[in-house]
């Protein structure tokens, strides 16, 4: 049985990875995301979708703004005994010239995409155990050397700065055995990627990387640590 925290699982890649998830019956899953009124309808869907599936626990959380110590971690200890997998794919983007986004605006970006993650790294990892998995979700704007795209700086520099943070704490994570890896990934058809290119086609739709995504944060473990992997049909 692996217990499994995913944030940002109200909508896109993350509504697509609980519902994968859930049908394994082995699985208890603690979903995160800041709108209780999602959350309802994920658990909907999950629960008919999956009736002889695993545990769902959906959950109301602000990863930047809300209280771990008194907030998340009473119910997480509440539902598990320990933590097995945790999925970090909560995520803003901002689509503006780099000259036209305000401070606030690149601070948002940094909270949301870097800071919110740290935050649920420092308070999630000591209840992890021997042969956790913590999935970082990036992107290919924060990969040096891939194809970058106007508009996009400062949602870009905040996912490079979680491609790093993954390959430090994959070092220091070491001697607990729990691997750190972050999925670099293209573009998905989500609410998200549609507000910010109202006229553009993802490469993918986004239960295709939901998929994806269960499938690794489950078994990607034994085949990578301190890895940034680009998940993109595009090149280069």
């Amino acid at each position: 049985m692996a217990n499994i925290i995913i944030t940002g699982a109200s909508s896109g890649i993350g509504f697509e990875t609980v519902l994968d998830l859930t049908a394994n019956k082995d699985n208890q899953v603690i979903a995160l995301a800041r709108s209780a009124d999602k959350l309802r309808k994920l658990h909907e869907i999950a629960s008919s979708l999956n009736h002889d599936g695993g545990q769902l626990f959906p959950a109301q959380f602000d990863i930047v703004y809300d209280n771990y110590t008194e907030g998340l971690l009473p119910f997480v200890k509440s539902k598990f005994d320990k933590v097995d997998i945790l999925i970090n794919n909560a995520g803003a983007l901002v689509n503006k010239p780099f000259l036209a986004t305000s401070s606030e605006e690149f601070a948002h970006m940094l909270q949301t995409n870097i800071l919110g993650h740290v935050n649920m790294i420092r308070h999630i990892a000591p209840l992890m155990t021997e042969g956790g998995h913590i999935v970082n979700i990036g992107s290919m704007g924060g990969v040096q050397g891939s194809t970058k795209f106007s508009g996009l700086s400062a949602y870009s520099a905040s996912k490079g700065a979680l491609a790093v943070l993954t390959e430090c704490l994959a070092e220091e994570f070491k001697a607990q055995n729990i691997q750190v890896n972050c999925l670099a990934l293209g573009s998905s058809q989500t609410e998200m990627f549609e507000e910010a290119f109202p006229d553009l086609q993802a490469g993918t739709l986004a239960f295709e990387m939901g998929r994806y995504v269960a499938e690794f944060a489950q078994n990607g473990r034994k085949y990578y640590n301190g890895k940034i992997l680009p998940v993109s049909n595009t090149t280069p």
